[in-house]
């Protein structure tokens, strides 16, 4: 669905030349909910720009359904930019509009649709967001949830195959923020449409993507599947964000002379009574410090922190009939090491 290759983006400024994105390459395939990460200043926002060409690379390519956006003409990309939805943080909702009006607006600008056609699209997409008694009021009469729930009805006016979330939920109290991802969700599942949400909240990532990179400095530093990146970050910018998600630091009363291990379960390893099975059979103890199980992309994570305790040759035969069922075990080596 698109395709970003070998894009460098940069600014000229009174300092002199400043790289917002150095060689940027990712793939993002149809149906996928893909998030872009990174903390202040990695040049997300920038690089979810291109996607429509809202801003335009110094170099590299961009493709879009098979074409490169940045050759195509004026008219061409007006066309194009008609299957590309966008949502904002900050709304982007017209004041002066009410709620239906705010809706027709991208419809009215396609000239494509007879008036009987826009209300009836209307009236379709306040009743998907759930906002239908509110398509006489105006933005300043809806809460912040409401406000994006109409942000993305406009958004899906025009039936779009991909859909933009900048921030979408950054603005927004926990409670609403998962309604707005539920949405998304609905979204994706029951429109099959393309969502690229980027984000500096793991929480976000976590709950809905399929797939998610990071960036750092303008570079994406890593790319993965949910589930892969969370259970082993590679990155040490990687395992900032994934250890602000568990918190799974060693808690302080433990000392680092003591046998440390990190067990990571899948979903079918979470229903099955392993560690008391595999203790008794080798006559050992775990002693769980940390323990939490996690849902990533409606996949269940679990994640462990354990001393193992007894006979030293036990031990490692414990921990070899673990990794033999699946679990993957990481040894942590005192709190230096603790994100390995």
């Amino acid at each position: 669905m698109i395709y970003i290759q070998n894009v460098v983006k940069q600014y000229q400024t009174k300092k002199g030349v400043v790289t917002a994105l150095d060689g940027v390459s990712i793939k993002i395939e149809k149906g996928k909910i893909f998030g872009i990460v990174g903390y202040s200043g990695a040049g997300k926002s920038t690089l979810l720009r291109m996607i429509n060409k809202l801003e335009a690379p110094t170099s590299g390519s961009i493709f879009v359904e098979g074409e490169d956006i940045t050759k195509v003409s004026e008219k061409k990309l007006r066309k194009k930019r008609q299957n590309i939805g966008m949502i904002f943080q900050s709304f982007n909702l017209f004041r002066s509009k009410t709620i239906e009006n705010n809706i027709k607006y991208p419809l009215k600008l396609t000239k494509q649709y007879s008036k009987d056609e826009i209300n009836t699209r209307v009236d379709e997409l306040l009743e998907f967001v759930g906002l239908s008694d509110k398509k006489y009021d105006y933005p300043s009469q809806l809460s912040g949830g409401q406000k994006q729930r109409i942000g993305i009805a406009r958004a899906l006016a025009t039936n779009p195959d991909i859909l933009l979330c900048d921030e979408a939920t950054s603005a927004l109290d926990p409670e609403t923020t998962d309604d707005i991802l539920a949405l998304l969700k609905k979204i994706n599942k029951e429109l099959g449409i393309t969502i690229v949400i980027i984000t500096h909240e793991m929480d976000v990532v976590k709950s809905i993507c399929h797939e998610v990179c990071v960036m750092e400095k303008g570079k994406v530093v890593e790319q993965n599947n949910v589930f892969d990146l969370f259970t082993n970050p590679i990155h040490k910018t990687t395992k900032r964000f994934v250890h602000s998600v568990l918190n799974d630091d060693i808690p302080s009363v433990v000392k680092n002379d003591r046998h440390i291990y990190r067990f990571i379960f899948n979903q079918q390893q979470i229903l099955q009574p392993v560690l008391s099975k595999v203790g008794r059979m080798f006559e050992v103890d775990f002693n769980v410090l940390y323990g939490s199980i996690t849902e990533l992309t409606d996949k269940l994570f679990g994640n462990l922190l354990i001393e193992v305790v007894g006979e030293t040759g036990n031990q490692q035969k414990a921990l070899q009939t673990l990794a033999a069922y699946g679990i993957e075990i990481k040894e942590v080596e005192g709190f230096e090491n603790r994100l390995n």
